[in-house]
């Protein structure tokens, strides 16, 4: 990744990144299967709320984004079936390398963020791709909200 695009990449997201890239290319996906795992719960008040999230169309599989801005601060939620941990370590990747910045520092994320983690010798590109579909949806929320 070049430096300007790093400049503009929030601290949470540079250490992910970071954590990925210090990996062998073979344990990078044991680190995808372990973020799955950590995709967080949906809050009680959006578990009764499917239609507040957006369908990913970009993902094969039916992964769902909702973006809450509160007091200045990003908040991502995600659902992603538990029988594509792929597609639910990028959802977690994001929800919790996101989670708590300010609408700017989001909408700032280059939008390679995902091919920057060094995945796409482990996984498909369409899944690489999926993820960027994910970070898009969350840009395109975020600057809904803020303007808002």
């Amino acid at each position: 990744m070049d430096a300007t695009s790093d400049a503009t990449l929030p601290a949470p997201l540079a250490e992910i990144r970071d954590e990925f890239l210090a990996l062998e290319v073979r344990d990078r996906l044991q680190l995808l299967l372990e973020f799955s795992n950590e995709l967080p719960e949906l809050p009680e008040r959006y578990r009764d709320h499917p239609d507040l999230f957006e369908r990913v169309i970009e993902c094969q599989s039916p992964v769902f984004i909702f973006v809450e801005v509160t007091d200045g601060r990003v908040h991502v939620y995600a659902t992603a079936p538990a029988e594509a941990p792929t597609t639910r370590g990028f959802a977690s990747i994001l929800a919790q390398g996101l989670d708590g910045l300010t609408a700017d520092e989001v909408l700032a994320v280059p939008a390679d963020y995902p091919q920057s983690l060094g995945l796409a010798a482990a996984v498909s590109p369409l899944r690489v791709r999926g993820m960027t579909g994910m970070l898009g949806r969350v840009k395109r929320q975020v600057g809904e909200r803020a303007a808002a």
